[in-house]
């Protein structure tokens, strides 16, 4: 059995994983969830990929195709708020397979459409698996970790979007060198679908919700899951706070968690509006240069390898550092980087470095993000916490690519709307800074307790 960082409460099974050291099992757990992250980089960036070829082979114009690049973000608005919700009432396990089943749906139906009402269509359903996804394996990647290796967890979970970008992209540039844009959502429906049996084989039900929530024979399942992760079980499960029954995932509207629901919605809300201009229009802008397709879907390669870096470096970061300030920090020259993507020459090269050093601060900022997302909201709300605040996020920021479509189509230059979008980034770091994280180990059991007085706080 692993050796206990310090005291812990041998019959609570939350203080057993937070105070003992990683297994292999956990470790696998926190790798799945990079993997399924993948998925989401790679399916956001699909539509990227094949963005040149669909509008040349629909003749349609950058308004239009503005619209198109936004679809699947209205589906992950949707599917983070209401999915993140099921996945904090029914179950971390059943939730990920659910949005893992419907991401390989939308990704099949994608390539079978005829025109821009079935692609829309297909697009926001593909983004209610993904905007579920995002809010459960968030919860997921914090819950399986111990406590000293929290921010470093979801940190990893985080840079599986970059990975999965950058691996696609380069498949990608392969195919769109023979094919049509259609095989490039072929992988990501088969790739997704393998996931599937993986996820159901080696990911058990979250021990942190399964001692909250106690549904019908909790203890057992809390036991499996701790024998298979090398850790001694527990005889019976701690006494709930007195007002442990009433705690509800509406609480991240009341007061004392309404506040942080708020800031980092409108922090993640003002960078992704950023985020989206780099990964939505890079590839168009470089096509529009005079370059191939697939030459443009190597730039935003590299800017999905920048981010892949600078999500890894922020997540090791974190073990010496706030992840706030981090975050901040990355925030702040982001704006700087995007503003120089305005203004750089045509240069494949530039371009390629430029991009990277964007991805490198935009990711790195977005990963800070998530480890605030999993220190600000106790278990209870966890998954929905975060839904809401990438939700409403991506929701409001579904404008980004119309915004700067519009934008063009109205005569701005590249380098005035670049300055625009990348203000985003320097938007969030503003509002980030009202944000009040508290305690740096929010995933002991004395999140549920600080609930439990924030509850208190709202009928006083």
């Amino acid at each position: 059995m692993p050796v206990s960082a310090g005291p812990m409460d041998l019959n609570d099974p939350r203080e057993v994983i937070a105070k003992s050291p990683m297994s292999a099992l956990q470790v696998l757990v926190i790798a799945i969830t990079v993997a399924l992250n993948a998925l989401d980089g790679f399916d956001v960036a699909s539509i990227s990929f094949a963005a040149p070829g669909i509008a040349k082979q629909w003749g349609i114009d950058r308004g239009a195709l503005g619209i198109v690049l936004s679809m699947e973000v209205i589906g992950m608005a949707i599917g983070s708020m209401f999915l993140g919700g099921v996945a904090d009432r029914m179950g971390r396990r059943r939730t990920v397979l659910g949005c893992t089943a419907v991401m390989a749906l939308g990704m099949f139906m994608v390539p079978t459409t005829r025109g821009l009402v079935e692609l829309s269509i297909w697009r926001v359903v593909t983004g209610l698996g993904i905007g579920g996804m995002i809010a459960t394996v968030n919860a997921v990647a914090a819950e399986f970790s111990n406590a000293k290796r929290r921010d470093l967890s979801v940190s990893m979970m985080s840079i599986g979007y970059p990975i999965g970008a950058v691996v696609g992209g380069l498949l990608a540039q392969r195919l769109l060198a023979i094919y049509d844009w259609r095989p490039v959502f072929y992988l990501g429906a088969v790739t997704t679908t393998v996931l599937i049996p993986v996820v159901f084989i080696f990911v058990p039900e979250s021990v942190q919700w399964l001692t909250l929530r106690r549904p019908a024979g909790a203890l057992d399942r809390i036991n499996r899951t701790l024998r298979r992760m090398g850790h001694g079980v527990v005889a019976g499960l701690p006494a709930l706070a007195p007002n442990g029954r009433k705690l509800s995932i509406a609480d991240v509207f009341r007061p004392g968690l309404v506040h942080i629901t708020v800031l980092v919605t409108l922090s993640y809300f003002f960078h992704i509006t950023t985020f989206y201009f780099i990964m939505k229009w890079v590839p168009k802008i470089v096509t529009d240069f005079g370059f191939q397709a697939s030459s443009a879907a190597g730039v935003l390669v590299w800017a999905n390898v920048g981010g892949m870096i600078g999500g890894a470096l922020l997540g090791a970061l974190t073990q010496k550092f706030p992840v706030k300030a981090l975050t901040i920090g990355s925030m702040f020259i982001a704006t700087v980087i995007v503003s120089l993507f305005g203004i750089t020459p045509h240069d494949l090269a530039l371009l390629s470095v430029i991009c990277a050093a964007a991805g490198f601060f935009v990711n790195g900022a977005i990963v800070g993000m998530y480890a605030l997302f999993a220190q600000a909201f106790p278990t209870h709300v966890r998954a929905f916490g975060t839904g809401c605040a990438v939700g409403l996020g991506r929701g409001g920021s579904f404008l980004a690519p119309i915004i700067a479509g519009y934008l063009f189509q109205a005569g701005y230059g590249l380098s005035t709307v670049a300055v625009i979008m990348g203000l985003g980034s320097t938007m969030a770091a503003i509002v980030l800074l009202f944000l009040k994280t508290g305690s740096e180990d929010s995933l002991q059991p004395a999140d549920q307790r600080q609930a439990s007085r924030n509850l208190k706080e709202a009928s006083a």
